[in-house]
């Protein structure tokens, strides 16, 4: 059999991985395509891995590895989860790292004795925040190994997709073509939202693949290890990042959403990333919450039941933003 071809999905915090991972499903299923994901998140709480888990159909499989990014955790517990989804015989394999990850180190791993000859890799596409991605490099000049990782997530990539790029000016888009074309000249740049791009020439070399016996009489499912790992086991000569932090607050009532927006922004820029899901005050609710780059958006939703927020961070002084949070649920509560 020719080996499963794997799609990379790279790019920093909040800039739309999720989305492409989801766009990307859709397409295979038009196309006719068994998938297989496996996804990554650094929190030990799964939030995007739900929205994921709603939209698979019943022939696609998903692994999940949480609490750490797959560049840092043991390669075993990688590994093992590709050879999971490789059981299920898919046509495609999509791999979703966590925004501070360096996308050739799974490469590398996709030459391992294990997998190697059952694995190619295919593409690299990387998501950047139109917004933000010129400032990360003054933000974080004071860590130089999480901006050598932003920058080696573009130098790498196959195909550059730039995302939330409505009401950009043209000043801004000349200003961050000439940076990208600076880090990668040879990768077609994709100005857009919410990662609608034409996936063609993702998907023009992929075909189905003849299943055997033993893949036709196994169903495929939802495979939920969850393996836990952190970032101690970090090389940091590799590449990666492995000084993000994670905390996840919990949240006992519900919240006025503007108060939480504000919260959160005064953290910035120490506060990469936040993401949860929410009852607000205002009776709406449940509502699916994502922050980025000080901007916030608030989805509907209906299947989540547990109230919970995760926040990813650089040095976040976790005791006092625990305070500020708590303070906001009583006032919301005494209202």
């Amino acid at each position: 059999m020719e080996p499963i071809p794997v799609i990379i999905l790279s790019g920093f915090l909040g800039s739309g991985k999720t989305t492409l991972l989801l766009r990307l499903l859709q397409e295979a299923t038009r196309r006719g395509l068994q998938p297989a994901v496996l996804m990554n998140e650094l929190g030990t709480i799964d939030v995007d891995g739900r929205l994921v888990n709603a939209t698979l159909q019943e022939n696609q499989v998903m692994e999940k590895l949480l609490d750490g990014c797959i560049c840092c955790s043991k390669k075993s517990e990688v590994l093992e989860s590709i050879e999971k989804l490789l059981c299920k015989q898919p046509d495609v394999i999509l791999v979703e790292l966590t925004g501070v990850a360096n996308p050739e180190e799974v490469v590398d791993m996709l030459t391992e004795p294990q997998v190697k000859e059952k694995v190619r890799f295919h593409k690299i596409l990387t998501t950047l925040d139109s917004y933000y991605y010129l400032e990360y490099t003054s933000i974080f000049e004071v860590d130089r190994q999480l901006v050598r990782t932003v920058k080696r997530q573009v130098e790498v990539a196959d195909i550059i997709i730039v995302n939330k790029t409505e009401d950009m000016k043209e000043s801004h888009k000349t200003k961050l073509l000439k940076t990208l074309h600076k880090q990668n000249d040879r990768s077609p740049i994709l100005f857009t939202t919410y990662s609608d791009i034409d996936l063609a020439p993702v998907f023009e070399t992929i075909s189905k693949r003849e299943k055997t016996e033993a893949a036709k009489k196994s169903p495929f499912s939802i495979v939920k290890p969850a393996h836990k790992h952190t970032h101690a086991n970090a090389n940091m000569n590799e590449g990666s990042y492995s000084r993000v932090q994670t905390y996840t607050l919990p949240v006992n009532e519900p919240v006025q959403p503007k108060k939480v927006e504000k919260l959160l922004k005064s953290y910035h820029p120490q506060l990469l990333r936040a993401k949860g899901y929410l009852k607000t005050a205002d009776k709406s609710g449940m509502q699916l919450m994502q922050y980025a780059a000080k901007r916030t958006e608030w989805e509907p939703v209906e299947d989540a039941e547990e109230c919970y927020l995760v926040l990813i961070g650089i040095d976040l002084p976790v005791d006092e933003i625990r305070y500020k949070w708590n303070e906001l649920s009583l006032k919301a509560t005494s209202r």
